[in-house]
């Protein structure tokens, strides 16, 4: 800042000590909670959640799904350039299958309609709409939960079809927590932190969970063994032993 911003020559370095961060524990619903609220939505939206629980995305992770991400033969979700830019895979719940395979049905009615209509093509990432021009009208690349309308789109002017708008998920969900008298403050997020922390109660290895979230560092990671249910190392409280 001194050297190119200020233009001050300080003549030497300064060795600044970074403030530590302050760690905060995530919010994590129980079991009961997360079947609580998914009971307190419908349709679209109710998917949407159980999804995001399920395979532990972020917010962003879901809306941007493709239909090509979803492996539904072998069971695996694919996030394409999550945080960091990074792809990488994770589970599908197979419980969700047969709900899956209904919703892309009604999907694919709604890009058949588009295509009737000749619709601009679906939005694609960085250079991929100037090297594959019609990508953008194939099925493959239709979003997983498109909007019911179209709108224009504020990078090119064009009027196209985009993915659910994330407010409207963010307050179906937090309606939902309100119906299901959830006591916490929570997010969408917290679905992924539960995610995690059931996992790491069930006994699934950390390093495998890492994988899962997508996280650069396991210290990130290791975050959820300070909110699981049961203390991993068997300790009880001295009140509790009698």
């Amino acid at each position: 800042m001194y050297r190119h911003v200020l233009d001050i020559d300080t003549g030497e370095a300064i060795d600044a000590v970074r403030a530590k961060k302050r760690q905060r524990l995530p919010v994590v619903l129980s079991k009961g909670e997360v079947l609580r609220v998914f009971d307190a939505m419908r349709s679209t939206m109710r998917l949407m959640a159980m999804l995001t629980y399920g395979c532990g995305l972020r917010l962003s992770e879901c809306l941007n799904l493709r239909v090509k991400d979803l492996d539904l033969e072998r069971g695996l979700l694919i996030v394409r350039s999550g945080k960091g830019d990074k792809d990488r895979r994770t589970v599908l719940p197979e419980s969700l299958h047969n709900d899956l395979v209904a919703h892309l049905v009604e999907v694919r009615a709604l890009f058949d309609s588009d295509r009737q209509q000749n619709l601009n093509g679906v939005y694609l990432p960085k250079a991929l709409e100037r090297k594959y021009p019609n990508a953008g009208k194939e099925w493959g690349w239709f979003w997983v939960f498109p909007a019911r309308g179209v709108s224009t789109d504020p990078r090119s002017g064009m009027v196209r079809r985009h993915y659910q708008h994330p407010s409207l998920f963010q307050r179906t969900f937090r309606e939902a927590t309100q119906t299901a008298a959830i006591a916490k403050r929570v997010t969408v997020h917290a679905l992924r932190h539960s995610f995690a922390t059931h996992l790491l109660e069930s006994g699934t290895d950390i390093r495998t969970i890492q994988d899962l979230l997508g996280h650069a560092d396991l210290r990130t990671t290791m975050i959820y063994t300070h909110v699981v249910s049961k203390n991993p190392l068997g300790v009880r409280s001295p009140l509790d032993l009698g």
